[in-house]
């Protein structure tokens, strides 16, 4: 490890307005037709937007880190809204406390530095690169789990859904010849914040409106603390409009945000603790793209990671005795800036972070060849520069956990990766 010095909306109140129309309704196609699929289990959670890498996990400890972040900066552990600690170098985000508890049972790695092969800036392409597994953008109509699934061993290869979507629409990582199952819990999507700052910032000008809004969120809502408490003080200037519409409505997307993802992990676990279920699950998580009013030890991000630590908890927690042979990983398309932009937030970059998560991960470990934050270090002058490709980790969990051939990994699953060498030691069942 190469370092500059060592380690150490809520949809019932747009109702109310007239702004939403018909029902809720559950959408479910799931028949996993024959007995123990494979006895290990995948979840593969896509963080959309772009995961700001240097807050979820501050280097606190480069001594380039507090200057280039400035008011994003998060401090050392024992300091006030300090990281949480983890090898006296790299800390956690304070939001994410359970992810904590499991680096010290060791079932947690963290990654940093890490990226696709993919070096610009388009959402749309990095994510189809991140679900594709090919680095060229829009190279495939197929992704790289559902081509996996396609080589899963015959042993472990019974059923005739090995995966599920947990999506309104099954994602590209997910598509292929490989029979998957889908399950949505509405045919009406939960309005995502960018609908509800446009919503906000609408209503603004005009008084009357602007009170209606706001009465139909705080009731709506069922909001159990201030507004300024649920997004960290950040939340007038986040959402656009300012005031109490403003804080309002970004503290009706956290909660709604929160028991979207809840639902989500508790139905996954539902499907992966079947004994006839899928051997892999996948879902988004939506809101990483913080150009504006971002906040470090405080703020919109933090509240964000914490609803989405609370949900990986409860992904423990009802798994059971399954969690032991799962492995989660967390992955976004591309990482955001070092330093800040003129708004108090980040723009698109290159290297994050990822996480692997579970029973079966060799945890308790930072694993990254740091590159430093030096300005002669960055990527381009202005980016974390990724030293492990994101394909290493895909293919080694892939190989080790669902046994899977790197012949065929490297042949169909991930064809042009042969600078993405495997990563020894992922897993529990290869550690020393």
């Amino acid at each position: 490890m190469n370092r500059d010095q060592p380690a150490p909306i809520n949809r019932r109140a747009l109702l109310k307005l007239g702004l939403a129309a018909g029902g809720a309704a559950l959408a479910t196609r799931y028949s996993f037709a024959a007995p123990a699929a494979s006895p290990s289990r995948f979840v593969f959670i896509i963080m959309r937007g772009a995961l700001d890498g240097l807050s979820a996990v501050p280097p606190y400890a480069d001594p380039d880190y507090a200057r280039l972040r400035g008011e994003l900066a998060i401090a050392a552990p024992g300091a006030g809204d300090g990281a949480l600690a983890l090898d006296g170098y790299f800390g956690l985000n304070p939001g994410l406390t359970f992810m904590h508890e499991a680096y010290g049972a060791h079932e947690l790695l963290v990654l940093p530095a890490v990226a696709t092969g993919y070096r610009e800036r388009s959402h749309f392409d990095g994510q189809d690169v991140l679900e594709s597994g090919i680095t060229q953008p829009h190279a495939t109509q197929s992704g790289w789990l559902n081509r996996a699934l396609v080589n899963l061993p015959a042993a472990r290869h019974r059923g005739r859904e090995s995966g599920v979507a947990l999506a309104q629409n099954v994602p590209l990582v997910l598509r292929g010849s490989a029979e998957v199952a889908s399950w949505s819990p509405s045919v009406l999507p939960d309005l995502d914040d960018d609908t509800m700052r446009r919503i906000a910032d609408r209503y603004a000008s005009d008084p009357l409106l602007a009170r209606r809004l706001a009465e139909a969120l705080a009731t709506g809502g069922e909001v159990d603390q201030s507004p300024a408490q649920a997004m960290g003080g950040d939340a007038a200037g986040a959402a656009g409009a300012g005031g109490a519409v403003g804080n309002a409505a970004m503290t009706a997307v956290v909660r709604s945000t929160a028991g979207r993802y809840i639902e989500t992990v508790r139905t996954a676990a539902g499907f992966l603790r079947r004994d006839d279920g899928p051997a892999v699950a996948v879902f988004d998580t939506t809101g990483w793209d913080t150009h504006f009013n971002e906040g470090g030890a405080q703020g919109q991000l933090r509240t964000r990671l914490a609803v989405l630590d609370q949900s990986l908890s409860t992904l423990k927690e009802t798994l059971g005795d399954v969690w032991p042979r799962t492995v989660v990983l967390l992955a976004t398309e591309f990482g955001r800036t070092a330093a800040a932009n003129g708004t108090r937030g980040t723009d698109h970059g290159t290297g994050s972070a990822a996480f692997l998560l579970g029973g079966a991960v060799a945890g308790g470990r930072v694993l990254a060849d740091w590159p430093g934050l030096s300005a002669r270090n960055l990527y381009q002058q202005r980016d974390l520069k990724p030293t492990l490709d994101l394909r290493s980790v895909m293919k080694s969990v892939l190989h080790e956990h669902l046994q899977i051939a790197s012949g065929a990994l490297d042949r169909d699953v991930f064809p042009d990766s042969s600078a993405a060498p495997y990563v020894a030691g992922l897993l529990r069942n290869n550690e020393a």
